[in-house]
């Protein structure tokens, strides 16, 4: 009986893992027969879990939205992920969710064994966020897009550009990428048939189309909305070869403000974008680092100046 039960939770907490198993799947990870697994199948629903069929070659089994809420089966480093993320989410990272995060909270946390609580407190005591200036995401506008992703399923919703004026966009959505406070949304336009990131904050009344896609050509959804973020809204592009390791060089530089890419172990090169020339000058020579302009010119230039203009300070100093 105490092996059946310890079955039918990890039959449950690989159901909760992915939207579709097989029979075969689920009897490899169980060390089971497929006889077996619809035995436990048809044992899980009469518990009150709903799970979903779907026959054929290509079916298989899903944990479908039922009566009753599946337990939550955490290991310890699962379960100090989910205490921190709660925590961190009652900062206000999405809208209206605050209240629930801390409601949450108060349930999770008192069934922690004590040496978890206690790496739980010093995690977050010894975290500081440093959040963007971007008003926090709509919490239902999360849902339909995440959904939309996760179904691979074209999206329709309006959205307001950088001065306001609103447009309709229809889009094939593939990832959703956060930094501190903004949400992003990386799809495929269909009207500009190329890839755009969208601002959540800006994204409005969003309406699944009820018509599916294939996903090709993805890019690497981080990388892309980095680079979108941190350059292609600005007047000024500048590439700069940094004399030293891609890892150190982006340790040293503000989550979204430039993209980092290694040349070799020892050099990379760094992608970034400003409305100032003077400003990208200030902030190279702030990563205290050796450095070459690749482009613009006009940047060498204001760079060389900011040069010209220390080392006379130093002169004026002594």
């Amino acid at each position: 009986m105490l092996e059946t039960s310890a079955r039918l939770l990890g039959l449950l907490s690989l159901l909760q893992m992915q939207r579709d198993w097989t029979g075969a799947e689920l009897a490899a990870r169980l060390d089971v027969t497929t006889r077996t697994v619809r035995r436990d199948i048809d044992r899980v629903r009469r518990l009150g879990y709903r799970i979903d069929a779907v026959p054929g070659v290509a079916g298989g089994y899903r944990l479908g939205a039922g009566s009753v809420v599946p337990p939550l089966l955490l290991d310890e480093e699962e379960a100090v992920a989910v205490a921190v993320g709660l925590r961190t989410a009652a900062g206000g990272s999405v809208a209206g969710m605050e209240e629930a995060s801390l409601r949450a909270l108060t349930k999770l946390e008192p069934t922690l064994p004590s040496r978890l609580r206690r790496r739980v407190a010093a995690l977050q005591s010894s975290t500081v966020p440093l959040l963007s200036s971007g008003r926090a995401a709509d919490p239902e506008v999360l849902a339909v897009i995440a959904l939309a992703c996760r179904d691979l399923e074209r999206l329709r919703f309006g959205y307001r550009d950088r001065s306001g004026t609103p447009t309709r966009r229809t889009v094939e959505p593939y990832r959703l990428v956060h930094t501190g406070r903004t949400w992003y949304l990386l799809a495929r336009d269909l009207d500009r048939e190329d890839w755009r990131t969208f601002r959540v904050d800006r994204m409005y009344d969003p309406e699944p189309t009820g018509r599916r896609f294939t996903a090709t050509d993805l890019p690497d959804a981080a990388t892309y909305v980095a680079h979108a973020v941190s350059s292609a809204p600005y007047r000024y592009q500048a590439r700069v070869r940094i004399h030293a390791p891609a890892a150190e060089t982006a340790a040293r530089i503000p989550v979204g403000a430039a993209v980092v890419e290694p040349i070799d172990d020892e050099t990379c090169v760094l992608a970034a974008g400003s409305e100032s020339l003077d400003a990208l000058a200030l902030h190279l020579a702030m990563l205290d680092l050796d450095f070459e302009v690749l482009e613009p010119p006009e940047l060498a230039d204001r760079v060389a100046a900011l040069g010209r203009r220390l080392a006379r300070a130093t002169r004026i100093a002594d």
